[in-house]
């Protein structure tokens, strides 16, 4: 007697992309508009829009391609090319620890490590509290005082593990 075997697999579903966040597109427009111009007009409709809104929407790349008459492909390349551009909402505080020679040659890594440890997410995420945002950045123009962060505007020279956490904390107070 013959057996039928059914082989059943199960396929983990992806989990949902999360929903839009409403951006100004109107500002988009109007970034595009001032610098479509401009020659090598991309970089500087990308710091525009990344200035006004804070990140470039995943829906401005279409905007910004047919703006400057090149494709979507482009436009994201660009974006994913640069580590400056966020393509999300970044945290309420963005922490960038510098990452050049000359403060790697003053303990930059460790630095890093701490910063990752201590906030609990990794280069280019948001902490779970959506307070802060950790950037790696390739010199904040510090290179006799480092290891150097900036938090939010202000830069901080010679910063410590210790340093760090009593500079986050502070941002935290004053939340």
């Amino acid at each position: 007697m013959a057996m039928n075997t059914q082989v059943i697999r199960i396929v983990p579903r992806k989990p949902a992309p999360p929903p839009p966040v409403a951006y100004d597109r109107g500002a988009v427009e109007n970034i595009i508009g001032e610098r479509k111009a401009m020659p090598g007009a991309m970089l500087p409709i990308l710091h525009g829009v990344q200035e006004k809104i804070g990140y470039i929407p995943p829906d401005a790349v279409q905007l910004i391609a047919d703006g400057l008459n090149v494709s979507r492909a482009e436009v994201h390349g660009v974006i994913t090319y640069y580590h400056f551009f966020r393509q999300s909402p970044p945290g309420r505080t963005v922490v960038q620890v510098c990452r050049a020679e000359a403060c790697q040659s003053v303990g930059c890594d460790a630095l890093a490590t701490h910063a990752k440890t201590s906030l609990g997410c990794n280069f280019h995420e948001t902490t779970a509290d959506g307070a802060f945002t950790l950037e790696a950045v390739y010199c904040l123009g510090q290179c006799a005082t480092g290891p150097a962060v900036m938090i939010g505007d202000d830069i901080h020279a010679r910063v410590s593990p210790a340093k760090l956490d009593r500079l986050i904390n502070a941002k935290r107070g004053q939340a």
